[in-house]
């Protein structure tokens, strides 16, 4: 005799490939906008000054 937990995930597996199998409908979706052009390393000429400060109390 098989453990119900055996039987249980033997039936959710069959329930899988029966989902696996029907027919899937793709739907035609518009190209997303396009992104801002993203800063690279070259763009150094507006580039912000980083750095860290230390704060001793």
């Amino acid at each position: 005799m098989l453990d119900a937990f055996i039987i249980e995930e033997i039936k959710r597996r069959e329930r899988n490939r029966e989902d696996r199998d029907r027919p899937v409908v793709e739907l035609p979706l518009p190209a997303p906008p396009d992104r801002p052009h993203r800063r690279t390393e070259t763009d150094d000429d507006e580039k912000p000054q980083r750095g860290v400060v230390v704060i001793d109390l």
